[in-house]
């Protein structure tokens, strides 16, 4: 190791007790992972500027620095299966008498798939407003290994048809599931943990003796896995730290102003879609200034941890206390929107790629194209991984069922993360929007009881 890696280290170390001695000032999650959202993009931008890109010294140092971060994407993927089972399964079981868990769920969806329809129609304007094309695009070589990579994946999702697609859902082997072995295990889980909390609630009300221990055995699993959120969220802004550091530091700076305009058209599309979100929750007596300020924590996270799933602990919290959405509501929505109808990696994301490749294939960019497009994106948004990497999976299922190639999702690997953060926080925010206008119509709000109960 040389001295040069020792001194990187040992900044990256200091940079490690600096957050430390800020977190033992108690201050807020948000604003922890936003010290390590900063410090990391100096860090990695420092190493880029004194030992230039492609650097050994760079390359030996991330070597040491990706322990913290892939330990902390490691945990991220660790608690996922738990919490999406643990909560669906506890919200069911403690909805209240007076809900109807099928009315929740069908407003729910309906609105995660109606938003996500929309977010396609805005991904597919402002491409062709931009003029984007796929045209021109370099191939490097890490787009040449990533272009090998998807192409060994497809088949996986091309050769399926949408009522395969759909079968692929229901869960054959649910501890298969639990481990995370098809790309559709979320969503299994996802069904697999509502029949369970149903099935819980029948023997609930045919046993009454049986109510007591099956209440307790929720309160006690959820209150675990919450416990064990709670200790990896801690660690975020450590996460932080270490992925800015490395997306800084190795990002090509010519590869992003040759794909500027991609990013420009991709955050103008996000930021139409939050409006669009704005707008909605209007029309429920929301206020959407008040709205996004009691939101923006949650999205801050979103943005830093490019997880849906993750984000799900204080997308539930914030719901519930923020904005008064019921705990069943509020865990139904905010688990179904990481795995249904994700707004930006669903629905803008594989729309702006299609439009960007189809004029390529000589496929013009009409009316039928259009509602072909739509149609697909709001089918295939079901089950999309709340991970980061989601986007691209939806692109390997919309592309080829468009007759399109994959190679231009390859061809962006440069310049993904920059957008997936963003891409990330409209997905929560579309699920937050979802259980803030099924409260609404549905006409149910948390309760002080719920709300000291949340928070404690």
């Amino acid at each position: 190791m040389s001295l040069a890696v020792i001194i990187n280290l040992a900044v990256f170390i200091g940079l490690i007790f600096f957050i430390n001695t800020q977190q033992r000032k108690e201050y807020t999650l948000s604003r922890l992972v936003l010290i390590g959202l900063v410090a990391g993009s100096l860090y990695g931008l420092g190493l880029h500027l004194v030992y230039g890109g492609g650097s050994d010294v760079i390359s030996t140092t991330l070597d040491w620095v990706n322990i913290v971060g892939s330990g902390y994407v490691g945990l991220l993927k660790m608690v996922i299966m738990p919490l999406v089972l643990v909560s669906m399964f506890a919200a069911v079981v403690k909805l209240d008498k007076s809900g109807s868990l099928g009315k929740i769920s069908g407003v729910t969806i309906s609105v995660l798939l109606v938003t996500t329809m929309i977010a396609a129609l805005i991904g597919i304007t402002v491409t062709h407003t931009f003029g984007l094309t796929a045209e021109g695009l370099t191939e490097g070589a890490r787009e040449t290994a990533r272009v090998a990579v998807l192409e060994s994946r497809i088949g996986s999702v091309s050769d399926l048809s949408i009522p395969q697609m759909l079968v692929s859902f229901i869960p054959t082997n649910p501890f298969a599931d639990l481990t995370g072995t098809r790309s559709t295990s979320i969503i299994a889980v996802v069904i697999f943990a509502i029949l369970s909390g149903i099935a819980a609630r029948k023997v609930s009300q045919e046993k009454e003796e049986l109510a007591a221990p099956i209440n307790t055995f929720v309160d006690v699993a959820q209150s675990i896995v919450m416990r064990l959120v709670k200790m990896i969220m801690a660690l975020t802004p450590y996460g932080i730290l270490a992925l800015l550091t490395k997306v800084v530091a190795t990002s090509n700076a010519a590869d992003i102003l040759n794909l500027l305009g991609f990013i420009v058209a991709s955050y103008i599309a996000i930021l139409l879609m939050f409006v669009v979100h704005g707008l909605l929750v209007s029309l429920v007596g929301v206020s959407p200034i008040d709205y996004f300020k009691k939101i923006w924590p949650v999205l801050t996270f979103a943005f830093s941890s490019r997880s849906s799933a993750a984000t799900i602990p204080l997308n539930v919290e914030a719901q519930i206390t923020k904005l008064r959405v019921p705990p069943a509501i509020a865990n139904l929505s905010a688990t179904f929107g990481a795995t249904i109808g994700q707004n930006g990696c669903a629905g803008i994301y594989p729309a702006m790629l299609a439009v960007m490749v189809a004029p390529t294939m000589g496929i013009p960019i009409d009316g039928h194209f259009i509602l072909s497009l739509v149609a697909i994106i709001t089918v295939s948004s079901f089950g999309i991984a709340g991970v980061g990497g989601g986007a691209t999976f939806a692109a390997l299922i919309v592309l080829p069922a468009m007759g399109l190639p994959v190679t231009i999702a390859a061809l962006l690997i440069s310049i993904e993360p920059l957008i997936d953060m963003a891409r990330t926080a409209l997905n929560v925010s579309g699920a937050m929007t979802a259980g803030t206008i099924t409260s609404r119509v549905l006409g149910q709000k948390s309760t002080d009881e719920q709300v000291e109960s949340a928070q404690a």
